[in-house]
């Protein structure tokens, strides 16, 4: 029996282009919107550095990798959405 072999595509060099938002919508969207990708990017980073459960993410850690990623330091708010991301990944 052989092993299976695990193919991986090789990431591109820089993401997708962003798309813009549509109008109208209410600013309470927009910041709604762009936090939850904030959190979704944290989230991602910290299981790339073998951050898998939420109590192993207090708000310094997920600072510190927001730094570490270039993104501006989150507010508690984020912070705690990129807990439950984490949570709802376990």
């Amino acid at each position: 029996m052989t092993a299976a072999t695990l193919i991986t595509k090789p990431l591109p060099a820089h993401p997708l282009p962003k798309k813009p938002l549509p109008a109208g919508w209410p600013r309470e969207r927009y910041e709604s919107h762009n936090r939850r990708l904030k959190a979704m990017r944290l989230a991602i980073a910290l299981l790339d550095t073998g951050v898998y459960r939420p109590e192993q993410a207090p708000n310094r850690t997920i600072r510190n990798t927001a730094a570490e990623i270039g993104v501006h330091a989150p507010s508690d708010t984020t912070c705690r959405m990129v807990r439950a991301l984490l949570y709802d990944h376990c």
